[in-house]
């Protein structure tokens, strides 16, 4: 742990330090000026000059001439021979050159071993991590609640951007909503985002409702629809978990790219044809409500479909649905359920319910 914490802080530090020596190489291997180079020249030719009694350059004031030295020392062309007589010799270009790189060659040195280092370790992390999720089917059985349930809790707690969610059927098990309670808290606090899209009857179910007002206040967005649209949860548009055909119980996750972008896509066009959440049902909410659920049986009643599959659909109990069936009958003078499907459909779009809008909702 010492040599990983070592290296990291050597790579830490020598990013800063090679800093500094970009500007010091980009100066020091710039060209020489003609002053520096008349100053070099008198130099190797009287073998020294004296750093207070600097010779005169043809052309050039004693400034030019006073910077030209600081440079050539910097570079290391000019060494100094006795601090005591602050005199300075002319150094060969090739010993200056390889004294002014040498530091940089040993920093780089260094540097590629601490990166070798990393590497070493990095590498085998990589592979791992690659190789489990490369394991993963892009099809997986969930055969019972127990592991749907644990399915569930595994993908929440690995979610980081969202979770879609659409659930038919009315309103929600108490049980099931207890269960989801502490998954969606969790998430929310750690601001993953959260859509859910119920069925309109699920605004009657007063544990739906108490379990919708907790979520909402805590960020989560709830919206519903009449019907038409199936049990799902998508986690980060990675992993779709959906309910298995025949099997309520059981659920199916999928990975396969393409069939997760088909679903989310579903649901975007789902959530815009929504409507918000009602926490507290008004009157009106409720009238609309209740047109909204009359125009959808009708157009189940109008494709043939049975009481039950028009109960299921529509998320509410058989003797409710038959309830509103009977009561759409009475309102457009049908005497059978055979009458009824002839009348809504050959005049669907001129029959009107008392204190509704023309159905089964073409307008």
């Amino acid at each position: 742990m010492q040599d990983q914490t070592d290296a990291y802080l050597l790579v830490e530090n020598t990013l800063g330090w090679l800093n500094e020596v970009d500007i010091r190489l980009e100066r020091g291997l710039s060209p020489l000026s003609d002053v520096e180079r008349a100053l070099y020249a008198v130099a190797v030719e009287h073998a020294d000059v004296c750093r207070d009694d600097l010779p005169r350059v043809d052309g050039v004031t004693s400034g030019e001439v006073a910077a030209a030295f600081e440079s050539l020392t910097q570079r290391q062309l000019l060494l100094p021979v006795s601090h005591a007589t602050r005199r300075y010799a002319a150094a060969p270009p090739d010993a200056a050159l390889e004294a002014f790189v040498r530091p940089v060659v040993q920093q780089a040195r260094l540097t590629q071993d601490a990166a070798d280092r990393l590497r070493r370790e990095l590498v085998p992390v990589y592979e791992s991590a690659l190789e489990r999720r490369l394991r993963q089917p892009l099809f997986e059985e969930l055969p019972d609640v127990a592991s749907v349930r644990r399915g569930l809790d595994r993908f929440a707690v690995e979610a980081q951007h969202e979770v879609l969610t659409s659930q038919p059927g009315g309103g929600r098990n108490e049980e099931v909503l207890q269960e989801a309670m502490g998954r969606t808290e969790a998430m929310l606090e750690r601001d993953v985002r959260m859509r859910t899209l119920y069925q309109h009857t699920a605004q009657y179910d007063p544990g739906t409702t108490a379990y919708v007002e907790i979520v909402t206040s805590l960020g989560a967005e709830v919206r519903t629809l009449g019907e038409g649209f199936m049990r799902m949860i998508a986690f980060d548009k990675k992993i779709l978990v959906i309910e298995q055909r025949d099997n309520s119980k059981a659920a199916l996750v999928i990975r396969e790219p393409s069939v997760v972008s088909f679903a989310v896509a579903a649901f975007e066009l789902m959530w815009l044809q929504a409507d918000p959440f009602a926490i507290n049902l008004g009157r009106v909410q409720a009238i609309r409500v209740s047109d909204r659920t009359r125009k959808d049986i009708i157009r189940l009643l109008v494709q043939g479909e049975s009481d039950k599959v028009i109960a299921r659909r529509m998320g509410m109990t058989v003797r409710t649905c038959q309830r509103h069936i009977a009561k759409i009958m009475e309102q457009i003078g049908a005497k059978s359920r055979v009458h009824a499907g002839f009348l809504l459909h050959e005049h669907g779009r001129s029959l009107r319910l008392p204190g509704a809008r023309a159905f089964p909702g073409n307008n």
